[in-house]
């Protein structure tokens, strides 16, 4: 039983929504916010405004199960609480951080700008995904970092963290064009030395990316635009310094001529499958292999 419940905490089928009366009080919204940010919802059952309010205090902490406490304050049942605060009107929210109260607003709120107020003091939600990259990265697990790396952006892409280390993972795994794009849309207030790095190891990956073998099928696929097993090989070449999207270009246009020539379909569906989980290319080119098989 934890510490809240032996206080005499009710609560809700949410662990981190608590009923708050004098023998909590102490242990929620000075113990407790010392490790989490507590939103204090004071409310009163003859209060419609307050019964609006509280679906949309329930969803903003369903988002945060381990970083906020939804503590309330029925102010009929507990005047004394109500009191010490002040309260004037219904609804109130006051934010409790660190056992002081360090925010607040009165009245029915629109959920935008509660999550503005809370977000001061909320970890984003794409702060894990992007530690989660940051450390495969790390570890040399490219297509791990991307596919973190992605979920954090798709979670907030107006984060410019969050778009330098997809930039980075993109161009480790081989997207330098999505690694440039990323990059060209970046202020120039985000151009830092890491920025650099990328640049530079996009650089890199393209240098790296024009093998001589792969210079002498493209050769070879000029002078023989009809030649299948060209484009097979030389996809399998593209594949090996991660142009990923080349190569998969090069096996749709075989399996268009003809679906079933040599091993053609399993080589592109092994070039998808090895994409990253959450890739955007791997997405596409299944949807094409799907419309081509049905």
């Amino acid at each position: 039983m934890s510490s809240f419940q032996q206080q005499g905490a009710t609560l809700s089928s949410q662990s981190n929504i608590i009923d708050i009366n004098e023998q909590n009080a102490q242990q929620v919204l000075i113990q407790g916010s010392q490790d989490k940010v507590v939103l204090i919802d004071f409310w009163a059952d003859w209060c419609e405004p307050c019964k609006q309010l509280m679906p949309v205090l329930e969803k903003i902490a369903a988002d945060y199960p381990d970083d906020l406490i939804l503590a309330k304050i029925n102010c009929d049942e507990q005047q004394a609480i109500a009191g010490q605060f002040g309260v004037r009107s219904l609804p109130t929210l006051v934010v409790f951080k660190d056992g002081q109260p360090v925010d607040g607003v009165a009245g029915v709120q629109p959920e935008s700008a509660i999550r503005d107020m809370l977000s001061k003091y909320l970890p984003a939600p794409q702060d894990e995904a992007l530690q989660q990259a940051q450390d495969a990265l790390h570890a040399e697990d490219f297509e791990a970092a991307y596919t973190f790396a992605k979920q954090a952006f798709d979670l907030a892409p107006e984060d410019p963290a969050a778009r330098l280390i997809l930039a980075d993972a993109a161009a480790s795994v081989g997207h330098t064009e999505q690694a440039k794009q990323l990059l060209s849309e970046l202020t120039i207030a985000d151009q830092d030395s890491y920025y650099q790095q990328i640049l530079a190891k996009i650089k890199l990956a393209e240098e790296a990316a024009d093998t001589p073998e792969i210079t002498a099928l493209e050769q070879a696929l000029a002078a023989s635009p009809d030649d299948l097993q060209i484009h097979v090989d030389l996809a399998l070449q593209y594949h090996q310094v991660k142009r990923h999207e080349e190569a998969l270009e090069l096996l749709f246009q075989v399996l268009r001529k003809d679906m079933q020539f040599g091993d053609a379909k399993q080589t592109a569906l092994n070039v998808i499958n090895n994409l990253p989980s959450g890739d955007p290319l791997a997405a596409r080119y299944r949807r094409i292999m799907y419309s081509m098989l049905y």
